[in-house]
């Protein structure tokens, strides 16, 4: 009886000891704290490479009993920091043949932006809300406040950072000094973005430029390109209706077997034609060299860029062949109407 006795107390404290070793599961169970003290997330942030786009890290505050860690602001703002900072709109407009651009600047004396080269074919004027001594646009420049035109000689403005219902305040500037006004004026449009972290000195997109700010040489050397392709693509339309009066004589010629041509209007295309050449060649300067761009590489590579996505000089070629091609009917027409003018005598 001692024997069974003895057994069954042993029994009872061996039940007893491992009910208190039993975890209680209506409790959470608390994460077990290493023994190594943890450092602040921002010194473990600082140890990865930045990148051109950081990855975002979450962080679950359940895992820390002390709540969230206050560098969590400043991982907010190292993420954002690396995105655009704006867009800036950029209008290239043609719309006439010619601007005095001594009379304008006369005018805008007080908006005119201090020349970086010698160049004198255009001036850029800078709009600004408030006194500013910033030349950038971005940040520093307060987009929201400056506004730039630049205007070449050979007709075409170029407009940053205006708004659509803003343009005609801005291009009835241009007309008062403008001559040989277009009846309908061309346009294009484009755009900047700003993005400050950005490894290289700049990005392609479509229809955008992305750099790390934008500043007046930028401006200019975006200007430059616009300027030139918008007005080719007036040169090029241009000429491209020459080629269809031409087009209809010859068919006038295939059909009656005849020459009729005015002798004032053969003459007025020849003009025409060699005027046109001389325009695109002299007064737009396709083939000068920037000397923003010569100075320096970082607006050389931007300049090259724009030139290739606007395939400026693949557009003059094209404008040269069909160029050539006119020349052949204007010699060809004056050849008839010499042959006519000698049968009769």
């Amino acid at each position: 009886m001692g024997r069974w006795r003895a057994g069954f107390l042993l029994l009872n404290h061996i039940a007893t000891a491992s009910k208190s070793l039993t975890p209680n599961l209506s409790r959470p169970l608390r994460p077990l704290r290493p023994s190594i003290p943890l450092c602040p997330a921002i010194h473990l942030l600082s140890l990865r490479p930045l990148s051109a786009i950081p990855s975002r890290v979450s962080v679950d505050f359940n895992e820390f009993d002390s709540g969230p860690p206050s560098f969590d602001h400043r991982n907010e703002f190292m993420a954002n920091e690396d995105e655009e900072t704006g867009k800036i709109p950029v209008k290239a407009y043609f719309l006439c043949t010619s601007i005095n651009l001594k009379s304008m600047q006369a005018e805008n004396l007080s908006n005119v932006v201090p020349p970086s080269s010698r160049s004198s074919n255009y001036i850029a004027l800078r709009y600004c809300d408030f006194p500013s001594e910033n030349t950038g646009l971005g940040v520093n420049g307060n987009l929201s406040y400056c506004r730039y035109m630049v205007v070449f000689q050979y007709g075409s403005a170029v407009l940053f950072n205006i708004e659509d219902h803003e343009v005609e305040t801005y291009l009835d500037t241009v007309r008062r000094h403008a001559s040989g006004l277009l009846p309908e004026m061309r346009k294009d449009d484009y755009a900047v973005k700003e993005k400050p972290l950005l490894v290289e000195d700049m990005q392609g997109g479509p229809d955008y430029i992305v750099l790390k700010t934008l500043d007046t040489d930028g401006i200019r050397i975006i200007g430059s390109v616009l300027g030139q392709s918008i007005a080719l693509d007036y040169f090029v339309s241009q000429i491209d209706g020459m080629l269809q009066e031409f087009a209809e004589i010859n068919r006038g010629m295939e059909k009656t077997g005849t020459f009729t041509m005015d002798k004032k209007k053969l003459l007025q295309l020849v003009g025409k034609a060699n005027s046109n050449l001389a325009d695109v060649i002299l007064k737009v300067g396709l083939f000068e060299r920037s000397e923003i761009a010569w100075r320096d590489a970082k607006y050389a590579q931007i300049y090259e860029y724009l030139r290739e996505e606007y395939e400026v000089t693949q557009r003059f070629g094209n404008l040269d062949f069909k160029l050539k091609f006119v020349e052949v009917n204007l010699s060809l027409c004056l050849l008839l109407m010499h042959m006519f003018d000698l049968v009769e005598l």
